[in-house]
């Protein structure tokens, strides 16, 4: 982990990626990983067409995510049973504890902007895998 600095302000550099928890190939951002934050962090995630995040929630942490460019469904609830499309230009918010999945299925790329309340995007993370399951055979896949 990256020691915060506060004397001065960091940037983080595109080309860092990593893979999350999640399943996800992400852009790494500010975060406790890269410029040693705290409370909040921020990483880009790309998903491709097809592409499914695995069922989770994050324990006691809030995200809110902004589609850069696409559109992708999120599902969520106890048994992912609702959805809501998210279209470019527009801010989603994930109470803390949400189960939730985003899966693209608009067969072209979307970028997300994600923001949590952690240092860490990885921090809290429970995964749902009792959920992958029906979730993938309700989108297919």
């Amino acid at each position: 982990m990256v020691v915060l600095d506060t004397s001065r302000v960091t940037l983080v550099k595109p080309g860092q990626t990593y893979v999350g928890k999640q399943g996800i190939t992400y852009g790494a951002g500010a975060s406790a990983e890269t410029v040693g934050a705290r409370n909040i962090c921020m990483n880009i995630m790309p998903m491709p067409p097809g592409a499914r995040a695995k069922a989770h929630h994050h324990q006691g942490i809030e995200t809110i995510a902004y589609m850069l460019t696409g559109e992708c469904y999120v599902y969520y609830g106890d048994a992912l049973e609702h959805r809501v499309l998210v279209r470019a230009g527009e801010q989603s918010f994930v109470p803390a504890d949400l189960a939730h999945a985003p899966c693209n299925e608009s067969g072209a790329p979307c970028t997300w902007i994600v923001v949590h309340s952690s240092g860490s995007d990885q921090e809290g993370i429970v995964m749902l895998p009792e959920l992958d399951k029906a979730l993938a055979e309700r989108v297919g896949a």
